[in-house]
This record gives C-alpha cells, sequence and structure tokens, in this order.
C-alpha cells in the first residue's frame, strides 16, 4: 500500500492501525486507470480530457488515481468539493482542476490561492468569487454552469442572461476570467433518448448568447463518460470521463468494457474467517430468510455494510444473493449482509479459513465485476466502487508503471 495523502489508502487508514487488516482489502490497478484514460484520449477528436476525480476518484483514491489519470493524458482533473481539489494540489498534482460544487460562503480565496478553476450558476457565486479574487490580487478562473435540462445544478435559461452579464461585469472589473461554459446530460446513458439533442441545442444557444456578449471562454463541455462513447458530436472543446476512467460502461446494457478498450481498475477481497459445516434446516444470519436446505459448509465472510458491501446484496426468501467467486466458483451471499460480515453457501466444498474470496474484479479470471453486483443490488456500477470505506486498506498495483 503507497502513502498518497488524501485517499482512502492513505492516511486514513495508518490512523487506524499501524497494520493493515489482513483479512479484507481493496486492490487497485493504476496502470489500467492510466490505460483507459489514454483510451479515451485517443477518443477524444482534439478534445482536451477532464479526468473526473470527484468521490476519492470514485472510491479509488484521489491522489493515486489522479496521477494515473494523469499519466493516461488528462490535462485537466474534475472534483466536486473544493476540499478534494486542494488535496490535490498539496500533493503536488499537476494540471487544471475544475472544483464546481458550492454554497455560500465556499473558501473561495483557497481555489484562487491554489490555482483552482471554480464554477458558478447564481450571480452570488459571481459576487463572492469577485470578492475573494479582489483580496486575492488575481483573477478568478470560472466556467459559468447553464441547466439544460437536468434539473439540478446550473442557471436556469431564463437567469442565464443575468449570470452571463454579471460574469462579464467582474471580467472587465479584472476579477474573474470566464474560461468556461459548461452543462451536464440528464440522459446520456440511454442513447437516442429526444432529451439529448435537446440539451445539446439549448447549450449551443446558451454558448452563443454569452458569445455575444463578450464572453470568450477557453473551453465549453458537457460530454460526460455515455456521451463519450456514443455522442462524438457533445465533445466541444473538452471531455468528461469520470465512471469510464475506472473501466466500467455507463451503458452497460449495450456497452462492455471491453468494447471499449476499458478495464475495471477495482477488485475487492476477503479472507473466509470462519468455515463451518450445518445440518440441513439451518437459519442463516439475521431474520433466517436463508435457510439451508441439505447439509452444507457456510463460510463466514469478514466484510458487511459499514465496509461498503450493500445490504441489498442479501440473499433468501427464494432470491439469490450478490455474487462472490469462492472455492473456484461462483457463490452467492446467503442471508443478510451484516453490519461487519455476510455468509456464504459452499456447499460441499473443502475451502478453509483463509481462503480468498473475490467480491468482483474486472472479470478475468472468472469472478463478478462491479456491474454484476449492481444488477444484483438493483443499483449502478457507480455506487458499488464508491461505497467501499476507509476500514479497508486500499492495496495499489501499477505504481511503477506509471512513475510511483
Amino acid at each position: 500500500m503507497i502513502d498518497e495523502g488524501g485517499g482512502r489508502g492513505a492516511g486514513t487508514i495508518e490512523r487506524m492501525s499501524e497494520t493493515p487488516v489482513p483479512h479484507a482489502e481493496v486492490r487497485v490497478d493504476l496502470a489500467a486507470i492510466r490505460d483507459n484514460v489514454a483510451e479515451l484520449r485517443d477518443r477524444a477528436n482534439g478534445a482536451a480530457l477532464m479526468a473526473i476525480v470527484k468521490a476519492d476518484a470514485y472510491g479509488h483514491g484521489l491522489v493515486p488515481a489522479a496521477r494515473a489519470a494523469r499519466a493516461g493524458g488528462a490535462e485537466w482533473l474534475g472534483t466536486a468539493v473544493l476540499e478534494e481539489a486542494v488535496m490535490l494540489r498539496k500533493a503536488g498534482v499537476g494540471g487544471r482542476i475544475l472544483a464546481w460544487l458550492a454554497a455560500p460562503g465556499e473558501r473561495w480565496s483557497s481555489a484562487i490561492e491554489h490555482d483552482i478553476d471554480v464554477s458558478a450558476y447564481t450571480q452570488w457565486a459571481v459576487a463572492e468569487i469577485a470578492e475573494a479574487a479582489a483580496v486575492a490580487g488575481r483573477p478568478a478562473r470560472v466556467h459559468l454552469k447553464v441547466d439544460t435540462g437536468l434539473g439540478r445544478g446550473g442557471s436556469a435559461v431564463a437567469d442565464w442572461p443575468e449570470l452571463v452579464d454579471a460574469a462579464a461585469k467582474a471580467e472587465a472589473d479584472g476579477v474573474v476570467s470566464v474560461v468556461g461554459l459548461w452543462s451536464h446530460f440528464a440522459n446520456a446513458d440511454a442513447p437516442g433518448h429526444p432529451s439529448i439533442a435537446a440539451q445539446l441545442e439549448t447549450f449551443r444557444d446558451a454558448v452563443h448568447l454569452a458569445e455575444s456578449r463578450g464572453i470568450r471562454p477557453e473551453v465549453r463541455h458537457m460530454a460526460n463518460s455515455p456521451a463519450i462513447l456514443t455522442r462524438p458530436d457533445a465533445f466541444f472543446d473538452l471531455i468528461r470521463p469520470g465512471l469510464a476512467c475506472y473501466g466500467l460502461s455507463p451503458v452497460p446494457d449495450q456497452i462492455r468494457p471491453a468494447d471499449v478498450g476499458l478495464r475495471p481498475a477495482m477488485s475487492v477481497r476477503a479472507r473466509l474467517a470462519l468455515v463451518k459445516r450445518v445440518p440441513a434446516g439451518q437459519g442463516v444470519s439475521y431474520g433466517h430468510h436463508y435457510v439451508t436446505g441439505r447439509p452444507t459448509t457456510l463460510g463466514l465472510v469478514p466484510l458487511g455494510y459499514a465496509d461498503g458491501v450493500p445490504r441489498h446484496g442479501s440473499g433468501g426468501d427464494g432470491a439469490p444473493g450478490a455474487p462472490v467467486l469462492a472455492a473456484g466458483r461462483i457463490r452467492t451471499v446467503a442471508g443478510r449482509v451484516c453490519m461487519d460480515q455476510f455468509v456464504i453457501d459452499l456447499g460441499d466444498t473443502d475451502a478453509g479459513a483463509g481462503d480468498e474470496v473475490v467480491l468482483f474484479g474486472d472479470g478475468s479470471a472468472g469472478e463478478p465485476t462491479a456491474q454484476d453486483w449492481a444488477e444484483a443490488c438493483r443499483t449502478i456500477s457507480y455506487e458499488i466502487v464508491t461505497r467501499f470505506g476507509p476500514r479497508l486498506p486500499r492495496t495499489y498495483l501499477g505504481t511503477a508503471e506509471i512513475g510511483l
């Protein structure tokens, strides 16, 4: 495990224990992240690439993943919150960084001090940014965001002209430099959805209005992972892959990672803490939702929902649980996932305590993938990989390949 600062595989674990917990770990292949970013970079049709490393790089480790993305050709990095962007700078990570999620009272001065781009979609944000830049004595770099139909962050179309005018005035005053115009899709993961073309048209109109009022952006950007794989007309000057950087498909029902040269970077592994024979009719875990139909062997996996294993992966009452690879084949969770552990039914295998259990990986050894877990838990792979918390040490592979 490497100590990179700012990631889950770094100081958080060392504060809990001098020795990583031996029975479970998250493995992250940094070379896979590098190669995924390089593949996406090749698809960019001349646009720059912003690797999204928000949420601790989707659970992969903020600083190590950011460095891997930079090694793969990412000119930009993106975080939701400013704190993570500052962590990157303090760790010595270069390149342009955008942090976009803020509330009134944000520490804009910290963004300016650490050379971080910020986003604004309200006039109060422009005013706060301008005030912080005036105190700092240098302009802040700002990306104006318009809501083209997601109904989440971004200026309402009706408010866009006033936001543009406020930003243009701040730029004329020398306290702001509007370097970006951007938006975000609502349904890019549903190729062909009519909202995609509608949002693109709205974005083009918003860009035209801003440019007609004197804004000269360095980059216009809208394409997230699904749009990168399905809508090259949405690339503009900059693409923003998130999930795809980590080797997972944002449109799994249509595109598998291998179809587009991507490789999952994360695997989650544990070692059996207990193996025991039980009779037929043995209830398993809380509520006895799983009952053995014959004499069998149960294996105790020392991971639970406190570590990030979804409780929705529980099995029983006729429904299969989430899959794992154990004793040479796929097993499923038997009974409820508990806070710190879950059980698998091993049948008549001769597995023993200490044997490896793979919850998910890249699938190359027959193990389940994060997408398999997502389907079993009725969620998306984004949630699966971001769930695994600081109690699990991160082991990083491929460090030498990316120069760490």
